[in-house]
C-alpha cells in the first residue's frame, strides 16, 4: 500500500508510477525500456524493505534520484510536479542545487 501525503492509503500502482516517469521524460532522449527498468528497481527496492505501506514521498524521493541520474531535465520536470513549488524562488532554488551537483 502506498500512504498518500494527504493521509489516504491505495494500492501501489505500477502503471501510473510508470505514466508519471513517462510525462517527465516526454521527449526526452529516454528510452522506454530505461523507464521500465527504472521501475523495477523501485518495485525491488520496495519489496526488500518487507513494509505493508510505502509513503509516496519515499517513493517520489526515489525517482527523482534515478531521474537525476539518468536525465537532468526529466528530473527538474518531475520535481515541479511532486515538490509542488508555490514560486519561481523554490524552483531557482531547485535549479540551483542541481547545478552544484
Amino acid at each position: 500500500m502506498v500512504l498518500k501525503k494527504d493521509g489516504r492509503r491505495e494500492p501501489f500502482d505500477r502503471m501510473k508510477l510508470v505514466a508519471g516517469i513517462k510525462k517527465a521524460c516526454e521527449k526526452r532522449p529516454i528510452s522506454v525500456e530505461t523507464i521500465e527498468k527504472m521501475v523495477d528497481a523501485l518495485e525491488a527496492r520496495m519489496q526488500e524493505g518487507n513494509e505493508k505501506e510505502i509513503p509516496s514521498t519515499t517513493i517520489g524521493e526515489w525517482v527523482m534520484n534515478d531521474l537525476h541520474d539518468v536525465d537532468e531535465v526529466a528530473y527538474v520536470r518531475f520535481a515541479s510536479v511532486y515538490r509542488s513549488f508555490k514560486d519561481i524562488n523554490e524552483f531557482m532554488a531547485e535549479l540551483q542545487d542541481l547545478l552544484k551537483k
